[in-house]
């Protein structure tokens, strides 16, 4: 999961977090080909010109098959929001957003293979190279000690769940100080996995006979590839991060409540909107 909105995606509706009436972008930091691979390679006229082509479809299935499954997922949110929502609920709502980022990924994958047969050997290079330099400007973020960390993670969680709740209440900030104080370092977890995949992608990006089927397994196991330490990591700090995005959620207050019902329209009305483009 993109780490640095992870706070984000611990909170039900991270997904549509990105929504916009006009946008809704995607770009997952630890999956190793980025979307809008312009950024991060010139392409020539032609190269735009089949990428253009390439993503009309991929664009249309994300329309017609997966903007219908936000919504149903978004509705589904809102009626358990109803009640007392646990963190287990919270968890499995969680699961299905990685699915659908799993979705994404592997329909995606294809034709970013396709135009990564077109790429001169300059352009891979120029390719890996940007990525090595995010990697460095990463490491230059996280060249911080603990209680840096968790300040920025505290500004993080509050100025997510505010996001759809609005202020929070002191008893609420209690809440988020006590968690984040549980919360174990994840930083250099992650950008030490990221590294891993770096290396990983730079062999597999010399592009020798079956590059592409080992790049489609790549993405397929990649769960398979991350540390025991990673994964423990996440698991835990996810837990606590669902434990009290629950507890916030189920002591808000009214006004917090018509907040979360007009935040939950927009986002509706958003995805309805984008059906329709």
């Amino acid at each position: 999961m993109r780490y640095r909105r992870w706070p984000l995606l611990a909170l039900i509706l991270l997904l549509l977090a990105g929504c916009s009436s006009t946008t809704f972008i995607y770009n997952r930091l630890d999956f190793f080909i980025p979307w809008y691979l312009g950024r991060y390679v010139d392409l020539n006229h032609e190269q735009d010109q089949h990428l253009d082509e390439l993503l009309d479809p991929f664009l249309v299935w994300h329309r017609d098959e997966e903007l219908p499954a936000y919504l149903e997922w978004l509705d589904r949110a809102g009626e358990q929001l109803k009640q007392e929502i646990t963190a287990a609920q919270l968890a499995e709502l969680g699961g299905e957003i990685q699915q659908a980022w799993g979705r994404i990924e592997s329909r995606g994958l294809e034709w970013m293979i396709t135009l990564g047969e077109t790429l001169s050997d300059q352009q891979m290079a120029e390719f890996m190279a940007e990525l090595r330099q995010q990697q460095v400007e990463y490491a230059e973020d996280f060249d911080r000690n603990d209680e840096d960390y968790r300040e920025n993670v505290r500004e993080n969680l509050e100025g997510s769940m505010e996001k759809f709740l609005g202020q929070l209440n002191g008893a609420q900030e209690q809440m988020l100080d006590r968690a984040v104080a549980q919360l174990q370092r994840s930083d250099q977890v992650w950008l030490a996995e990221r590294a891993r995949w770096l290396d990983l992608l730079d062999r597999i990006l010399q592009r020798q006979p079956g590059w592409q089927d080992e790049l489609r397994h790549a993405v397929a196991t990649q769960g398979e590839f991350y540390s025991a330490e990673y994964r423990a990591v996440y698991q835990y700090n996810s837990e606590v991060l669902y434990g009290v995005i629950a507890e916030v959620l189920n002591s808000r207050s009214d006004k917090q409540e018509r907040h979360l019902q007009r935040s939950l329209k927009k986002l509706r009305k958003d995805l309805l909107a984008l059906q329709e483009k």
